[in-house]
C-alpha cells in the first residue's frame, strides 16, 4: 500500500512539473532568495521564522479552491525561505483533492469540509498503519457577492438567500428583498444566480448554513454537489466570481478574497443581531472562535455554529482543512509536509491570512494543529 502511494506521488510529480512550472517560477522569481538558507538540515531563513527542517524536492497537493489565494501566499513565502523545495498546490475542488489524497498522488489535500466516514475508511488504504485526519488551517467568510447597477449596499437574510438560490425569488425588487432594504431603490431586473459546477466544500458549507437557518426554504442535504434547480454553473470559486463580476443582475457565493480582489460588493447578512453583519475577516473570526473540536484522537474537525446571532459575528463561514495521514505519510515527502504545514500553522503563517480576506484559526485550536503536525509519521 505504501509502495502504491509512493509511486503515485512520483508519477504525478513528473507529469505535473511542466504544468506547474509557471507557479514555481513566479514564486521564486518574485523574491530575493540570496539570504535564504538551504532546504535541509533544519535551518531557518534569515529573513523569516520559517523552519525548512529537512524539506527537499517537490511536494504536490490539491483540493479546495477556497484556500487557493492563501495557499499561493504561503507557497511564495515558503519557497523564498527554503531553497531547493518546490510546492505545487492545485486549487481544483475539495472533492478532487480528497480523491487525489486517497489515491496517494498528493502529499496533502485541502478540503472545505471534514472527511466523511467512508472517506476516512478509504484513506486507510493509502495511509499505511494510519488514516486521514483533518487539520483546520484556513478560516474565512463565504461572501454572497452581487452585481447590481446602482446598488452598492445590500442586506439579505437566510430565508431570502435560500429563495434566491433555489429560484423562488426571481426579481431584484421582490417584496422580501425590498423589506430588508428600506429606503433603497431596487430595479425590476431578473436575478441571475451562479453556483459551483463541481463538487465543492464551499457549496456544502453554504448548504449547512442555509439548512441551519432557513430549513423551510432550503430542504436539501448539505452536500458538495449543488442541490437546487435552476441557476447557472461555473467552475471553481474563481469562475463564479468572474461571472458575477461580468453579469449585471447576478449573485453568487465565494470566499471573501475573490470578492476583495475583484472589487465585487458583498451582501450584509441580517442574522437577527442588533445590526446586519458584513462579510469581513474580523466578523468571521468571531463566529469561528465559538467552534468546538468534534474530531477524536489526532483529528481536529470542527463544529461551527451557523445559526449564531451574536452581534458582529458573520455566520456564513467555512474552515478549510489540510488532510494528511496521521501515520503512513510518504517518507520522501514527510519532512516537507511537516515543514510546510508547520509554517502555515505558525503565527507568522496565520498572520498573512487577514490581509488576504481570510480569518486566522483561533489560537487555542491552532496550537493543537501545530502539535499534531509536529507528530506526523
Amino acid at each position: 500500500m505504501m509502495l502504491q502511494r509512493k509511486n503515485g506521488l512520483r508519477a504525478t510529480a513528473l507529469g505535473a512539473l511542466a504544468v506547474t512550472g509557471a507557479l514555481v517560477l513566479t514564486a521564486c522569481g518574485s523574491d530575493d532568495n540570496s539570504g535564504a538558507t538551504g532546504g535541509t538540515g533544519g535551518k531557518t531563513s534569515a529573513a523569516s521564522n520559517i523552519k525548512c527542517d529537512g524539506a527537499k524536492g517537490k511536494l504536490l497537493a490539491s483540493g479546495s479552491s477556497a484556500q487557493k489565494n492563501a495557499m499561493d501566499l504561503w507557497v511564495k513565502n515558503y519557497m523564498a525561505a527554503c531553497s531547493g523545495v518546490e510546492i505545487n498546490y492545485k486549487g481544483s475542488s475539495s472533492g478532487e483533492g480528497i480523491i487525489n489524497f486517497n489515491q496517494g498522488t498528493v502529499g496533502f489535500a485541502g478540503s472545505d469540509s471534514a472527511l466523511k466516514p467512508d472517506e476516512v475508511s478509504e484513506s486507510k488504504k493509502t495511509c499505511e498503519g494510519g488514516q486521514g485526519i483533518n487539520l483546520p488551517m484556513v478560516g474565512g467568510p463565504i461572501a454572497i457577492g452581487y452585481n447590481l447597477s446602482g446598488v452598492d449596499d445590500l442586506t439579505l437574510d437566510a430565508p431570502t438567500i435560500a429563495k434566491i438560490f433555489n429560484g423562488k425569488i426571481k426579481k431584484w425588487n421582490d417584496p422580501a428583498i425590498v423589506k430588508l432594504n428600506s429606503g433603497k431603490t431596487l430595479p425590476d431586473k431578473a436575478i441571475q444566480a451562479f453556483h459551483r459546477s463541481e463538487d465543492s466544500g464551499t457549496t456544502q458549507n453554504l448548504g449547512k448554513y442555509l439548512g441551519a437557518t432557513a430549513k423551510a426554504d432550503w430542504p436539501y442535504e448539505a452536500e458538495k454537489k449543488w442541490p437546487a434547480p435552476g441557476g447557472q454553473a461555473a467552475s471553481g470559486s474563481s469562475g463564479v466570481a468572474a461571472q458575477v463580476k461580468q453579469v449585471d443582475g447576478s449573485i453568487g457565493y465565494f470566499e471573501l478574497s475573490y470578492a476583495t480582489s475583484q472589487s465585487i460588493p458583498t451582501v450584509s447578512v441580517d442574522t437577527g443581531a442588533a445590526a446586519p453583519v458584513q462579510a469581513t475577516s474580523e466578523n468571521a473570526s468571531k463566529a469561528i472562535a465559538a467552534a468546538k473540536v468534534k474530531g477524536t484522537g489526532k483529528d481536529l474537525a470542527l463544529e461551527l455554529d451557523y445559526a449564531t446571532k451574536a452581534d458582529g459575528a458573520y455566520p456564513l463561514v467555512l474552515v478549510t482543512y489540510e488532510v494528511v495521514c496521521d501515520t503512513g505519510n510518504t517518507p520522501e515527502t514527510l519532512d516537507t509536509v511537516k515543514s510546510f504545514l508547520g509554517y502555515t500553522a505558525s503565527e507568522e503563517g496565520q498572520k498573512v491570512l487577514s490581509d488576504a480576506g481570510y480569518a486566522p484559526i483561533p489560537a487555542e485550536i491552532n496550537s493543537k494543529v501545530r502539535e499534531t503536525v509536529a507528530g506526523l509519521k
